[in-house]
């Protein structure tokens, strides 16, 4: 069952799928029924999940699930990476590559590559407070709270000399 993304409650888990270029906004506007239609039809186990998806900063497809109404299981989030690679090619994007990371820099989503941050926060580019888009979040409450968020308040601290904050979100 399809349910607006901001309609779904800070406990919904949340998969988050970066692109590798910007998309444009045709191409956001032409996946808006796609992502609605594969809400709407999404099953666990033959029952209806209460779903949405969405493109945030044209950058990322976020598809939201509320488990407290039904859970995925593995053959609905295999279901769920299928309709992601299908979007890939429908749009000659990638969205299931893992290798970069993703940075908000003067307005606009920067992608770098796991090899290239030493480097980077070396020239200054990326600083403590620079915010970084972290994939990993499991819930749409960390989603809104805090993504993207200063590198310095993630893993990334340890290239600024600083300790991840463990179990702290803030």
């Amino acid at each position: 069952m399809y349910v607006a993304f901001d309609q779904l409650p800070p406990t919904a888990r949340v998969w988050i799928y970066q692109a590798a270029r910007p998309l444009t906004g045709p191409e956001v506007v032409a996946a808006l029924p796609d992502l609605a239609r594969f809400s709407e039809e999404w099953t666990s186990h033959g029952r209806s999940l209460l779903a949405s998806a969405e493109v945030l900063h044209q950058q990322f497809l976020v598809i939201g699930l509320d488990e407290g109404v039904a859970g995925a299981s593995g053959c609905s989030i295999d279901a769920s990476v299928r309709f992601v690679g299908q979007l890939e090619q429908r749009f000659g994007v990638a969205l299931l590559d893992k290798s970069r990371l993703a940075f908000l820099h003067d307005g606009e989503v920067q992608l770098l590559k796991h090899n290239e941050i030493k480097a980077a926060v070396a020239a200054g580019t990326i600083a403590p407070d620079t915010f970084y888009f972290d994939n990993t979040l499991a819930t749409k409450g960390e989603l809104d709270a805090h993504w993207p968020r200063p590198a310095a308040q993630t893993w990334l601290a340890r290239y600024f000399g600083q300790e991840e904050k463990k179990g702290s979100l803030a």
